[in-house]
């Protein structure tokens, strides 16, 4: 076989695994599939986890996973693909970072690598069996790349910012007083 062939085949398989299982969690969040919450359950989750407004960050977190997924297992748009789908995970490795690194106690480990993954086919391309070779690489070009990714990276730094500002308002407003009348 040669080796065109084989790197081809191979982000086939690379990009069918990641975003099947990128559409498959945003699927959750977004329609209840798969034993998930749906917009609704998944708002309420948000809201707790310190991303606000709920409801946005639930579509958004959902789209950016199903979304991303299901253009990644197609091959269309793969930069911009690639780079929602990292961002999201972005913003899932926030909130498992403080279990550690390895997801059996909670940790990150499973959304960076999902993340990481997504975002490595978006760098390098969806391989000729996809629907951006069939149509002639038109969105997967280095300048889509360096805005998808610069996009991407300035939403999941805003998100994750005001969760964490979220979170310490949070804890500041259940602090015990100082004991001060």
């Amino acid at each position: 076989m040669l080796f065109t062939v084989r790197k081809d085949l191979g982000l086939l398989a690379l990009r069918l695994g990641t975003g099947g299982v990128l559409m498959a969690h945003g699927s959750q969040k977004l329609f209840g599939w798969f034993g998930g919450g749906g917009i609704d359950g998944t708002a309420k989750a948000m809201e707790h986890m310190g991303f606000r407004p709920g409801r946005q960050s639930a579509i958004a977190a959902g789209l950016g996973e199903a979304g991303g997924g299901a253009l990644l297992a197609l091959g269309l748009a793969t930069p911009a693909a690639g780079a929602a789908a990292a961002g999201a995970m972005a913003g899932a490795v926030a909130v498992h970072a403080p279990a550690g690194f390895f997801a059996q106690g909670g940790g990150f480990e499973y959304p960076a690598f999902l993340g990481f993954a997504a975002a490595a086919l978006g760098v390098t391309g969806p391989g000729r069996y996809s629907f951006d070779h069939l149509g002639g690489h038109k969105v997967d070009r280095p300048a889509a790349i360096a805005v998808a990714f610069t996009l991407s990276a300035i939403a999941a730094t805003v998100v994750v910012k005001r969760r964490n500002a979220a979170l310490a308002e949070a804890a500041e407003s259940a602090a015990p007083g100082d004991g001060a009348p």
